[in-house]
C-alpha cells in the first residue's frame, strides 16, 4: 500500500501441521506448551499469533475445536496479540472439518490457502532412525502422495461461512497462480479490499525460496491488487530469516515460527518460537524499521477487535 511507511507486523506460527515432536524438542504440542510459547512470542514482539492445535497425548495434528479450546482463552487472557486460526489444519481433512475451529471461535483472523497443490515434506523422514511416537515417520514419509486441496468450491464455502463472523483472512499464496486465484475470488465478490497476502516460499510443491521470486510475486501482486493489499513473507526452513529481512525492507511484514522453520541459524535448532521472534525483531530494528504493536496491526489490517471473538 502507498503512503508513509508502516511498522512491520511480526506474525509467529507456533506449531503448525508439518513438523513432528521427534524433529525438535522445542516444538510445542500440549495445550500448556502451545499457550506458553504463544505468550512468550507475543512478549518478544509478535503482534499476530498463528495457531494450530495438536493431540496432547502424542503431538499429532488436531483440528478438533475442543483441542483449541484448551489454550485459546489463556492466550487471550495473557496477551493483546491478534489470534489467527489456521483453516489449513491437516492435509487429509475436508474443508468443513478444517474451518470448524474458526466457525466456533470467531477469531479476528484465519488463514485461507488460495489453491490446491502438491505439498510434501517427505525428505524429513530420513533424518531420524528412532521416533518418539509411532505415527510420525509414516506421516512424514507419505507426504509425497499428499495433495493440499483448496478448490474454488472449498475457498467459496469457507469464505461464505466465515463472512458472518467478520473474520479477516491471511491469504496464503504458495505460487504465482494463487495470486490470480485470489484476484478471481475478489472479482467474484468473495473477498473485499483491503486484503492481507502471505507469500509462502520454500515448500516442496510451491515456489522456491529465492529473492527473485519474492520480487516477482510482489510485482505481480502490485499489478493485480494495486493499493488494496498488505503483504507478508514466509520463508520455509533455512530461508526464514533471509527472506524476512529482505521482505521487511521492501515494505512488507514477516512471519516466523516453528511451524515454518525449526532453526534459529544454520544447523542450530531454535529453543523456542520467542527466540525466532526476538531475532527477526532485532534484524528489523537494526535495519531501521519499527515493529508493529498488536493494536497497530489491527488498524493496519482492518480487524474487528478482540472484543468480538468467541473464546
Amino acid at each position: 500500500m502507498s503512503g508513509k511507511r508502516s511498522p512491520v507486523i511480526i506474525s509467529c506460527a507456533i506449531t503448525g501441521a508439518i513438523h513432528t515432536p521427534t524433529l525438535s524438542d522445542a516444538l510445542p504440542y500440549t495445550p500448556d506448551d502451545i499457550a506458553d510459547q504463544a505468550i512468550e512470542a507475543a512478549e518478544a514482539g509478535a503482534a499476530v499469533l498463528h495457531l494450530h492445535a495438536r493431540r496432547p497425548h502424542d503431538g499429532g495434528v488436531s483440528i478438533a475445536p475442543e483441542d483449541f479450546a484448551k489454550f485459546l482463552p489463556r492466550i487471550k487472557a495473557s496477551t493483546n496479540a491478534v489470534i489467527n486460526l489456521s483453516t489449513g489444519g491437516s492435509l487429509l481433512n475436508t474443508i468443513e472439518e478444517r474451518i470448524a475451529p474458526a466457525l466456533r471461535f470467531s477469531p479476528e483472523m484465519c488463514s485461507m490457502n488460495m489453491g490446491s497443490m502438491n505439498f510434501s515434506f517427505h525428505p524429513l523422514a530420513g533424518r531420524h532412525e528412532k521416533w518418539k511416537f509411532d505415527w510420525e515417520k509414516d506421516y512424514i514419509a507419505n507426504s509425497d502422495g499428499y495433495i493440499f486441496r483448496n478448490t474454488f468450491a472449498d475457498i467459496s464455502k469457507a469464505a461464505t461461512q466465515l463472512s458472518a463472523h467478520d473474520t479477516k483472512f491471511e491469504h496464503e499464496c504458495y505460487d504465482v497462480g494463487h495470486l490470480y486465484n485470489l484476484r478471481f475470488c475478489m472479482d467474484s465478490g468473495l473477498f473485499k479490499a483491503p486484503i492481507f497476502i502471505q507469500f509462502v516460499f520454500g515448500i516442496l510443491g510451491g515456489i522456491g525460496a529465492d529473492v527473485d521470486n519474492l520480487i516477482f510475486m510482489k510485482r505481480t501482486a502490485d499489478r493485480l491488487f494495486g493499493d488494496s493489499y498488505r503483504w507478508s513473507v514466509l520463508g520455509a526452513g533455512g530461508a526464514q530469516m533471509r527472506l524476512a529481512a529482505t521482505g521487511s525492507q521492501m515494505g512488507g511484514n514477516v512471519r516466523v515460527g516453528l511451524e515454518d522453520s525449526l532453526y534459529i541459524s544454520h544447523g542450530t535448532l531454535a529453543q523456542s518460537n520467542a527466540q525466532q521472534v526476538a531475532k527477526v525483531r532485532r534484524i528489523i530494528e537494526e535495519l531501521g524499521s519499527r515493529v508493529a504493536s498488536p493494536d497497530e496491526a489491527r488498524e493496519m489490517l482492518g480487524l474487528k477487535g478482540v472484543s468480538r471473538v468467541s473464546f
